[in-house]
């Protein structure tokens, strides 16, 4: 685990915010470079599977020229959620870490990592600078609920 790697992720992260997006940011790495960078574009481009790690992984995929990218590692921001757990499992990559766990219980990670799917497993190490990881997310959502609050109390008036 490479820490320069996470925060290559951070800065990506700080892309997504400086955009309206929620904070979030992956890289791909395979042997020690990244191949696949990505951030948060949900909001920007109206797509679901817009998430970080799947425009990473896409990336990775394109320069690999392949869909299979075995013996990469994949750091991301947040803990993935399923679908992108599964992106990770058909992508055959070998390990994620991610720096901020998912507050609202809406990940897999572990049990995908640990299912064995497409015969294929997964080594996820949570909490790579999860403070760091954890206040991009939590100062975006602050500053959101403040912006509604003062665009609902410009209203009342």
């Amino acid at each position: 685990m490479d820490e320069r790697f996470m925060r290559e992720a951070l800065r990506l992260a700080q892309k997504a915010k400086k955009r309206g997006e929620v904070p979030i940011g992956a890289v791909v790495v395979l042997n020690g470079k990244i191949v696949g960078r990505g951030y948060n574009l949900r909001t920007r481009l109206q797509m679901a599977t817009a998430h970080a790690e799947m425009r990473a992984i896409d990336r990775a995929c394109k320069k690999c020229r392949s869909w299979r990218l075995p013996g990469a590692e994949l750091y991301v921001t947040l803990e993935p959620c399923p679908m992108c757990m599964g992106a990770v499992l058909n992508a055959r990559i070998d390990r994620v870490y991610f720096g901020a766990y998912e507050q609202k219980g809406r990940s897999l990670t572990g049990a995908l990592a640990a299912a064995n799917l497409l015969n294929h497993t997964v080594e996820v190490t949570g909490g790579v600078l999860q403070e760091e990881c954890a206040q991009v997310l939590s100062s975006f959502f602050t500053e959101l609920r403040r912006r509604e609050r003062a665009r609902r109390g410009a209203r009342g008036t």
